[in-house]
């Protein structure tokens, strides 16, 4: 204990949304001790640039203070000490998302890279965290949530953690504040229900017998014989804004942010579409426990986080967790089948509005989420395909081909429990390591019995639509394409800006780009008729296939006009539908859909 890294974290300043860091390493590097903040966040392919948020540091040897150099961006240089080496620094905090830390008079909430230093040389030593509440009676109710061990501190409360090493502690965000507490069990292991804000007659009764569903399912996909969950304790931790919606992913909990609308009320039992969103939100982190967690690519075994770490294999782990996420919901029962295949259609209708999926292949996209997903502009329609969306629709193509060629026998279930068997089940143990894209292909065809290569080449690394009308025939299910009919449309998208109506996005060789719109030009006048915020579908709906009419728009603060002439559209709002229909091979869909 001694020699372990200590830290101290105290809401310094709520209303200026500040928290005040100690950090204590009795035996610094003599010739010198380096300390780092992350760049990024693990599960949020981007760099964040952590290290700017921290206001002052001074460095004190024993008592006396030494110089602290700063080196780059996010790293810094103590003077040579004998130990104990102490620094202290202020982090701001005031972004209200599930990346980074937040903080004023209602809640804090921080992940450990955003305000935990690393010390360089000392990743793998004991990591203790002293969490303090900050001063005023008015924080006197305040407790805390946070998957991280307590060592000594009551149940909920502030007082002391630890974690075995520096990756440990940066997994386990940390929630303070009045939160709403649940809890439930999933097959004997204790999951905590967390939600901060003010949620009028929240019926949280109902959130925990689904989320019970949703959990035990999982882990009996991954455990099928022995029901064992990866984690001793789980945490759902959810901030309620009025609107809002994101997740991040950490080895025992999720940081969750949702729209007050979207959770259930007392009294009423209908599915919602927000309801269901806010289930398959917790349901696709809930599934990371397993799928990037453990089983992770070789290129975050371990994590380099000062600078980006590149895998083509995104569209594994967060593609194949999109899959899972909604197919959870209904093999669980709480969606049914009608509701599922809707979903299904949604994320295909998605993928092929896009014409960036027949330039990108999702491998691609994985490689280049650093650049590219996260970081999109007004073209990334025209230009990049979703590792998620399409990444899902791979993940359910091969699990209908699996399932169909091998009448049954095997599924992509197989193949997910072969990665967590081999890849995942031991890696905080020592036994795991990161799987390469090779060892992939190859573990498709040892679980299944058949050549894969040739497919994961054309779905994976290739640009192809994927043909889901053929592979879900033989599942009783019904594709309909309804692209080839003729639509009359400009090929763009519009957003509400204020009372003006901007243009948002232009699809590739549309009847707009022909004309010469570009994104983000106020259009004022459709063929001498005012246009705002609400009315332009309307009146673009008078026009037939071939009609022309003028344009008038604002670029910047230049009035243009422009000649349009109603177009083909490639992008109608619905183009896909599914329908199921009892049928002979009914059992295959049963197996699929129930796990039957």
């Amino acid at each position: 204990m001694n020699h372990a890294i200590h830290y101290t974290i105290f809401p310094k300043n709520p209303a200026a949304h500040l928290y005040g860091v100690t950090l204590t390493v009795a035996e610094p590097d003599l010739g010198g001790q380096v300390f780092s903040l992350p760049a990024w966040i693990p599960g949020s392919y981007m760099i964040r640039e952590f290290a700017k948020n921290i206001v002052q540091i001074t460095a004190t040897c024993g008592r006396k203070k030494v110089s602290l150099e700063k080196i780059d961006k996010h790293t810094w240089l103590a003077a040579p000490c004998d130990g104990p080496l102490t620094l202290e620094y202020e982090v701001y905090a005031w972004d209200l998302s599930v990346r980074t830390a937040h903080l004023d008079q209602l809640h804090g909430f921080f992940n450990g890279t955003s305000v935990f230093l690393r010390v360089q040389g000392q990743e793998e030593i004991e990591h203790v965290v002293d969490i303090q509440p900050p001063q005023g009676d008015e924080f006197a109710k305040w407790r805390v949530a946070t998957a991280m061990t307590r060592l000594k501190a009551k149940r909920y409360g502030f007082g002391t953690y630890q974690a075995a090493n520096y990756d440990e502690l940066i997994d386990h965000p940390v929630e303070m504040g009045t939160f709403l507490l649940a809890t439930f069990k999933a097959w004997g292991v204790q999951h905590d229900v967390v939600f901060t804000g003010k949620v009028p007659n929240l019926d949280i009764d109902r959130i925990t017998a689904d989320l019970q569903k949703i959990c035990e399912a999982q882990i009996a996909l991954f455990e099928p014989r022995t029901r064992r969950a990866p984690m001793d304790r789980y945490v759902f931790m959810t901030m309620v804004v009025s609107d809002g919606y994101g997740g991040l992913e950490h080895r025992a909990s999720t940081a969750l942010i949702c729209s007050r609308g979207d959770l259930p009320v007392k009294g009423k039992h209908d599915m919602s579409e927000g309801y269901r969103t806010f289930l398959g939100l917790c349901s696709h982190e809930y599934f990371h426990t397993w799928n990037v967690k453990r089983i992770k690519p070789v290129a975050f075994a371990p994590y380099e986080l000062s600078a980006e770490s590149y895998t083509p294999l995104l569209w594994l782990f967060e593609g194949f967790t999109s899959y899972y996420d909604d197919l959870i919901l209904v093999r669980s029962g709480v969606i049914d089948e009608a509701t599922y295949l809707k979903l299904i259609a949604k994320t295909v209708n998605g993928v092929l509005r896009g014409s960036g999926r027949t330039k990108q292949s999702v491998a691609e996209s994985s490689f280049d989420a650093w650049v590219k997903y996260y970081r999109q502009d007004e073209n990334a329609t025209n230009a990049v395909v979703s590792y998620y969306t399409k990444g899902s629709l791979v993940g359910l193509a091969l699990d209908l081909m699996i399932r169909a060629e091998t009448k049954g026998g095997k599924s992509l279930d197989d193949v997910m429990r072969a990665l967590w068997q081999k890849y995942g089940r031991d890696f905080y143990d020592g036994g795991g390591r990161g799987v390469t894209e090779e060892e992939v292909d190859a573990l498709f065809d040892s679980v299944t019995g058949l050549k894969l290569k040739r497919v994961l080449d054309r779905w994976v690394r290739g640009t192809e639509d994927l043909p889901l009308a053929k592979l879900l025939a033989p599942f009783g299910v019904t594709l309909t394409d309804e692209r080839s009919r003729t639509r009359a449309a400009l090929g763009m998208r519009t957003v509400r800006d204020g009372n003006d109506c901007k243009v948002g996005t232009i699809f590739e060789a549309s009847a707009a780009q022909k004309a010469g719109l570009s994104v983000g030009d106020i259009i004022i006048a459709i063929d001498g008729l005012r246009v705002n915020g609400s009315n332009i579908d309307a009146l673009l709906s008078r026009y037939r296939l071939g009609d022309r009419f003028a344009i008038h728009a604002f670029r910047r603060d230049e009035l243009m006009t422009f000649d349009a002439r109603m177009a083909v559209s490639d992008f109608p709002n619905v183009v896909i539908a599914l329908d199921a229909k009892p049928t002979s091979n009914s059992s295959l869909r049963s197996r699929w859909l129930k796990r039957k």
